[in-house]
């Protein structure tokens, strides 16, 4: 149904740890606060190529590597909150890198970011407290005292364009930036499959019933850690009901009269931009 994403695959090959006896650059994904070292130049963003940290006089609080990006290796790694920017390189919120950046080497920045965020809560065990072992032959983190396993969470969540007569219900919350009209979207509970989800999470947040639910496309989200799974539905019956906490309005919204909606980075634009090309 959607025009799907050309994979990642095709440039990137994941992997625990460098081939033995590696020397030479390699792309540096360095992070603090959320925000990722790039190089600028006016139009377009780029990734650190370097041997080794030690270049840019930085000392790593935590190193991960990901795989090879077009034959090059690639390592995450958080450096303090008050590093330096090294000269020509900035530190930039991620979000703010979709348009600037390599799409695909967005996509691994947002995988390095959620494995950083992973390797730092999981230092110790859940279960009894030990100091926990990185895995050197798949991304986890092992408990020596308890055999407890840990890896890198995932939480999904459905996002779910919802179309009535030529229109799309979007809503308002009191934290969106600018006036901004979103999807209604949630995590997946214990317990639902992901179409229950959709109709659990429209009526709870706006109080209508939904029909004919079908898959969109998907999106990671490291945000903090999430995968998005877009879905389209055709309202069924009820009225437009928000609880004025976590939506204070929504609406149906003509095609041609869309107020300010997310932007290009996330699925919701997606799902909104092709339901206003392929008009029912």
């Amino acid at each position: 149904m959607s025009k799907p994403r050309a994979s990642i695959y095709k440039r990137y090959i994941p992997a625990v740890s460098p081939t033995p006896g590696f020397s030479g650059s390699a792309y540096w994904l360095i992070f603090h606060s959320g925000k990722l070292l790039v190089t600028e130049t006016a139009e377009s963003a780029g990734i650190p190529l370097l041997p080794s940290l030690e270049q840019l006089s930085m000392v790593p609080l935590r190193t991960l590597y990901l795989g090879t990006f077009e034959e090059i290796p690639c390592f995450a790694a958080e450096v303090r909150a008050d590093a330096p920017e090294p000269e020509g390189m900035t530190f930039r919120p991620l979000r703010s890198l979709y348009e600037p950046l390599d799409e695909d080497l967005f996509h691994l920045a947002g995988k390095g970011i959620q494995m950083l965020a992973w390797d730092d809560t999981h230092q110790f065990c859940g279960k009894c407290g030990t100091p926990t072992v990185l895995s050197q032959i798949e991304h986890s983190r092992a408990c020596p005292a308890c055999g407890l396993v840990s890896y890198p969470r995932i939480a999904p969540a459905v996002i779910t364009a919802i179309l009535k007569d030529n229109r799309i219900l979007l809503a308002h919350s009191p934290h969106f930036v600018n006036n901004m009209y979103g999807l209604i979207a949630g995590f997946v509970e214990p317990g639902e499959t992901l179409e229950d989800c959709v109709q659990r999470e429209i009526m709870e947040e706006v109080g209508i019933k939904v029909k004919n639910i079908r898959y969109f496309d998907s999106q990671q989200w490291p945000f903090p850690h999430s995968l998005m799974i877009g879905f389209l539905a055709e309202y069924e019956s009820g009225e437009i009901t928000v609880d004025g906490e976590e939506l204070d309005h929504a609406d149906w919204f003509e095609f041609d009269r869309l107020p300010v909606i997310p932007p290009q980075v996330s699925i919701a634009r997606k799902l909104i931009d092709w339901v206003v090309e392929h008009p029912s």
